[in-house]
């Protein structure tokens, strides 16, 4: 048999997995001592900076799965194709790497800067929200097609990826609306203390995340599955 032809993307992609998921537990768990009242300031500030520092990890991975996945797809023999065109030409497939590579800066330069430049903040958000609407649009077409781009190995379980990628990004946006009080917030910690209004204010903007954490926990678990076993796809 050999080895595979293209193993090490497979590797990847599932690198990409493991981080996605394993950074943002990591966050998760910091994000319990940033919210531990009876932590110094100073105790929970460093909390914070580990949670930030952790958190950068999974928005790497969120950005680099939609260039690995898009060159997985580009090389099976699966012969799609939109308009009669090839849906995955090399030049495409290098087009979609160049615009992740360009967003992955805008994610990055956002991070450590931590919204200081709103024009890269906005950017972000809407090639999010752009992407969001178009990998479902994908998604659904390939959920309910009968052979979706020609295909006629039933790639539903693709679908149903492309599904969750997609919901794992709108949940990311979820955590972001939510988190908007937490900055003042903790501000007013660090500056006069704790009170019970600040850690209510705290507490309510991190544990209001709570959903859209656990939906991205679920979302991309579901997504390695379907990647792996490729339920009800025909060879």
């Amino acid at each position: 048999m050999g080895p595979h032809p293209h193993g090490w993307w497979i590797v990847l992609h599932l690198v990409l997995f493991v981080f996605w998921l394993g950074g943002d537990l990591g966050v998760f768990y910091s994000s319990r001592h940033v919210l531990d009242p009876a932590a110094t300031p100073q105790a929970r500030a460093t909390a914070l900076r580990i949670m930030s520092g952790l958190d950068l990890g999974p928005k790497v991975c969120l950005v680099l799965f939609l260039p690995s996945g898009v060159t997985l797809a580009a090389l099976e023999p699966h012969g799609a194709e939109l308009f009669g065109v090839p849906l995955f030409p090399l030049w495409s497939v290098l087009l979609v790497w160049a615009f992740a590579l360009g967003w992955l800066a805008l994610t990055v330069a956002d991070h450590r800067t931590h919204g200081r430049f709103p024009l890269v903040r906005r950017a972000d958000w809407a090639i999010r929200l752009a992407l969001v609407a178009a990998i479902a649009c994908a998604a659904a077409y390939t959920l309910v097609a009968e052979r979706p781009f020609g295909v006629e190995t039933d790639p539903r379980w693709l679908g149903a990826k492309l599904a969750l990628y997609a919901l794992a990004i709108a949940a990311g946006l979820g955590i972001r609306l939510r988190l908007r009080a937490f900055g003042p917030a903790f501000g007013t910690l660090t500056a006069t203390g704790s009170t019970p209004q600040v850690e209510r204010a705290l507490r309510g903007s991190v544990d209001g995340c709570l959903p859209f954490v656990w939906t991205i926990w679920a979302s991309v678990l579901a997504a390695a599955v379907l990647g792996v076993l490729k339920p009800g796809a025909t060879w």
